[in-house]
């Protein structure tokens, strides 16, 4: 591959904008102001546009070199993690797996989802969970190698990722005993009756529930919204209220929770994805979690 700049240039540049102006920058890299300068300037020579204009007795970016500084940060907070991952690779036999797990996944559907690659043997599994949209932008800078998500990633042409089903749960509506009485007492209509927990917006559920209700004629009390589903989960099985959940994990929620599943909302299922930057998944790991590598 040949390119047209030097790295050394570009981190040079890179130091003249985090530190500010080109004294600061040279005093850190232990290199004269002029080298400093002249290196900054070939890079924008090479790259055809000003990247600094002055102000007054300073420097500030120029719209060029606020597009070279956002892409400069992106190549150099990799490179950073470069040793490590050397090291790593290096001294350790481990299988490693980088997962991004979206806010909006339930927490123990992720752990569901994960179990086909559990019991590899030297596996180092690091998990990563934050907003879909961030974990994508890191998917795509190969800080993740897989993201789940109770959505498919959403049309960009700036990000190559791909959308793989990881199948579909029915949802259910649990309870805790101090409720679970009166919730299945001519259910549906009988949520009207007890406190609901829902999850926010941030869950691709959280629609499909709001139409259910409403197609039910249940005007609900909402006593909490949780971004955190391992968190409404926990404050549910307190007895705060009613809340639904993939019943795929209805073994947990009833057995190690104690909740009562008062009843199906029928019509309603929660989606998973993995989101990964290969249309053919390469990543033997990640193959593994895909119900047809299974089949």
């Amino acid at each position: 591959m040949s390119l047209s700049f030097s790295y050394r240039h570009l981190y040079y540049f890179w130091a003249v904008a985090k530190e500010g102006g080109l004294t600061r920058a040279a005093e850190k890299l232990g290199l004269s102001v002029q080298t400093v300068s002249t290196q900054v300037r070939e890079l924008e020579q090479a790259l055809g546009a000003a990247l600094l204009k002055p102000s007054g007795r300073s420097l500030v970016l120029t719209e060029a070199g606020l597009a070279a500084l956002e892409q400069a940060e992106q190549i150099f907070q990799i490179g950073e993690t470069l040793p490590e991952r050397v090291r790593d690779a290096a001294t350790s036999p481990a299988v490693r797996l980088a997962v991004g797990i979206s806010d909006g996944l339930p927490k123990l559907v992720a752990q569901r989802l994960l179990a086909p690659v559990l019991d590899t043997p030297q596996l180092r599994l690091l998990c990563h969970e934050d907003e879909f949209d961030d974990l994508l932008g890191d998917l795509a800078l190969h800080r993740l190698d897989v993201v789940l998500a109770d959505r498919p990633a959403p049309a960009n042409p700036n990000l190559r990722v791909y959308s793989h089903s990881l199948g579909s749960s029915p949802v259910a509506w649990y309870a805790h005993e101090r409720w679970a009485a009166t919730a299945r007492r001519n259910f549906p209509a009988s949520l009207a009756d007890v406190p609901l927990l829902l999850p926010t917006s941030h869950a691709a559920l959280r629609p499909r529930l709001d139409h259910w209700l409403a197609d039910q004629g249940v005007r609900p009390r909402v006593a909490g919204e949780f971004e955190d589903s391992a968190l409404l989960a926990t404050f549910g099985s307190e007895g705060l209220g009613v809340f639904p959940a993939a019943t795929a994990v209805d073994d947990a929620l009833t057995g190690r929770y104690g909740l009562v599943n008062v009843g199906l909302a029928e019509g309603v299922a929660e989606q998973f994805f993995a989101v990964g930057t290969d249309k053919k998944i390469s990543h033997p790991l990640v193959r593994r979690l895909l119900p047809q590598a299974a089949a």
